[in-house]
């Protein structure tokens, strides 16, 4: 079939970087030319190119300076199909990260790694080392494919487990650009050693199917303007959302025979969250099921989608081109509709699937093959050396020592595996040494399950912080848990420093969204499996509002947890009482000071045995005081009375 399903490229009007893109040969221009000038920075037209070979330019903001030009420098990210870092690579991105880079190095919530701080005239040896040592940034960014996640549990007699990576790598493999643009800009045109590509691969990205690929173009699936915007793909097994699969353009679930053999994968398409304060017509999606597709047509069906997404995708405005909106704006009938037109055949329905738990692989694991794997959390993902703690040091000497290979997870954290059982003792020990928590039962679950993105000062989209004030929001939380006698209460928390949610904050049980500096809005009612989307709950809460806002959030949770036979996660309640009820109970909430609430905090407490009346006004002042200090009520007051009796109230 010939392209007649396409809009007129004539007649349909297209933003500015559509014409970037039509007019850099392939990605090769203006970067080739600008990287060769001595400037520290590239121009706005060369970043937006920039960004398909796996960089962003940013300035460090805390470096600005008023009169002065600002502190330009690059983010650098890996494309690593299904988190796969080989021990070579992984040595190769710490020396650079020292060398080039701030010294740390930052665990995508894609599998992959970032390197920050790198200058311009450092850019092209270090993607030069990166592919000299089986790694790549092609396509790690920009408007095409990106790196292709997997579940990272390296187990060995799990066929299910198997394939998925399989797929992962070889469907990365067919939608990875054509250009030679990155290879003759980044390494003087010669192509690094790479693994054999699948002959069914290449043989899937030359068959035309029907109209699927663009004829006479260096670009045959992508053709010389590449997608819309960006187009995310998950391969994953049923049961497993390690990896978010409902937030992804595209979701292939793999599907065994009773044998354990490959039969085919059922197909979900259509998530994607990124979004814009204020503007209604965009927002957070979930997947939709489209349905069910053979292992021998899997690529015909990606080739069908991903061309589907490439002709009809709204190349005029990009805050609607992701093909979430596509899938919104014409149903999933006549998505799967125009689908089965480039695939030349129905697509088969979708078959039944057990429920999907998020699963995050912490601490020591068996392969199933004799070895072992270990998962080590990283808060935010960052592996840096600071203090007591030396998760940087400490993965390098265990990957020089043993040689292992390592697996990202898309909650930033790193699994080593084929790891001996005569070595766990000596790793295990190596990693306590230097600061590092195993297991995960020792971990506060509130950190455990979090994610926040970089923001400031690095990410040019950040209105407020994230990656730098999680933590604090996190111990604030946990004190609050204590003082309302939660103690063992804990859920998904993410944050992010602006709407396009990088973080996933749309799908945590307690999301913060930047919205101006020290402003968020708070998002509620996802779940522990991250598979509901959260709602907007409240506008611009200030930092220093938090125990104000949550408090009463939390009161009604216990409140309704003492009453339920079943458990209920607090993401849970909140999306089954509804935000109706959550605000009607947070207008009429005193906060609590009732008999038998033991308050854990430096002042020491204990129990709260009485109740002390205060005119309206005093009541105001020390709330608000409480929440400018980050304490509570009852705290504060206790350290009033505790200054005013000489310390002799006790």
């Amino acid at each position: 079939m010939a392209q007649t399903l396409t809009p007129s490229a004539e007649t349909q009007k297209r933003s500015k970087v559509e014409d970037l893109k039509e007019n850099s040969n392939y990605l090769r221009e203006p970067v080739a030319s600008e990287l060769l000038e001595d400037t520290t920075h590239f121009s706005n037209d060369a970043i937006q190119i920039l960004k398909f070979h796996g960089s962003y330019q940013q300035d460090n903001r805390d470096n600005r300076v008023k009169g002065q030009e600002k502190d330009y420098q690059f983010m650098l990210r890996t494309r690593n199909p299904g988190g796969f870092i080989p021990p070579q690579l992984y040595l190769a991105l710490d020396n650079l990260s020292d060398q080039y880079g701030n010294g740390t190095l930052r665990v995508t919530t894609r599998q992959g790694f970032q390197l920050h701080g790198i200058l311009k005239k450092n850019l092209k040896a270090a993607i030069a080392t990166i592919v000299q040592n089986m790694g790549s940034t092609l396509g790690a960014c920009g408007d095409l494919n990106r790196n292709v996640m997997a579940p990272p549990a390296p187990y060995k007699t799990r066929p299910d487990y198997q394939y998925a990576w399989e797929y992962a790598d070889k469907i990365a493999d067919l939608l990875r650009p054509q250009t030679g643009a990155y290879y003759e800009i980044w390494l003087d045109g010669e192509k690094a050693i790479s693994a054999e590509e699948a002959p069914e691969v290449k043989a899937a990205r030359e068959s035309n199917g029907n109209g699927t690929l663009i004829h006479g173009k260096e670009e045959p699936i992508y053709g010389d303007r590449y997608m819309p915007r960006k187009f995310k793909i998950t391969v994953t097994v049923p049961g497993d959302n390690s990896i978010d699969l409902f937030t992804n353009d595209l979701s292939l679930v793999v599907l065994l025979n009773d044998a354990g053999e490959l039969e085919g994968f059922n197909v979900y398409a259509g998530g994607g969250l990124g979004r814009t304060h204020n503007k209604e017509e965009t927002f957070a999606r979930l997947a939709d099921p489209i349905g069910y597709v053979a292992k021998d047509d899997v690529y015909d069906l990606v080739k069908a989608i991903v061309a589907t997404q490439r002709d009809y995708g709204d190349r005029a405005e990009r805050r609607h081109a992701r093909m979430k909106y596509l899938l919104h704006d014409w149903g999933v009938d006549k998505f799967r509709q125009t689908v089965e037109r480039y695939f030349g055949k129905p697509i088969e329905p979708f078959r039944p699937l057990p429920a999907f738990e998020y699963r995050d692989y912490l601490g020591w694991n068996e392969q199933g093959d004799g070895k072992l794997f270990v998962g080590i959390s990283i808060e935010n993902g960052r592996v840096k050396d600071e203090g007591n703690f030396q998760l940087k040091s400490a993965l390098r000497e265990i990957v020089e020592r043993f040689n292992l290979p390592m697996r990202l997870t898309a909650n930033h954290n790193v699994i080593l595996y084929e790891i001996a059982p005569e070595d766990q003792i000596e790793i295990d020990r190596l990693l306590r040494d230097r600061g590092i928590t195993i297991n995960p039962t020792e971990i506060d679950p509130l950190v455990r399950y979090s994610m926040a993105c970089p923001a400031l000062p690095t990410c040019g989209l950040a209105i407020a912080e994230s990656e730098r004030a999680l933590p604090g929001f996190l111990d604030r939380i946990r004190a609050l848990l204590n003082k309302l006698g939660l103690e063992q209460e804990h859920f998904v928390i993410r944050m992010t420093g602006c709407p396009n949610g990088c973080a996933r904050p749309y799908m945590a049980e307690l999301g913060f969204v930047g919205q101006a500096p020290n402003a968020y809005q708070v998002w509620l009612g996802g779940n522990p499996s991250q598979t509901c989307l959260a709602e907007p709950y409240l506008d611009k809460m200030k930092g220093e509002d938090l125990e104000a806002t949550l408090e009463p959030l939390l009161s009604y949770f216990k409140q309704e947890s003492l009453q339920r036979a079943e458990p209920e996660s607090f993401g849970e309640f909140c999306h089954r009482v509804g935000f109706d009820a959550l605000r009607r109970f947070a207008a009429s909430y005193q906060p609590q000071t009732e008999a038998a609430t033991t308050v854990k905090d430096s002042t020491s407490l204990g129990k709260i045995r009485y109740r002390v009346g205060v005119r309206d006004r005093t009541y105001n002042l020390l709330k608000d005081a409480a929440a400018k200090n980050g304490k509570s009520m009852t705290q504060l007051v206790a350290e009033a009375v505790d200054a005013y009796f000489g310390n002799s109230a006790e």
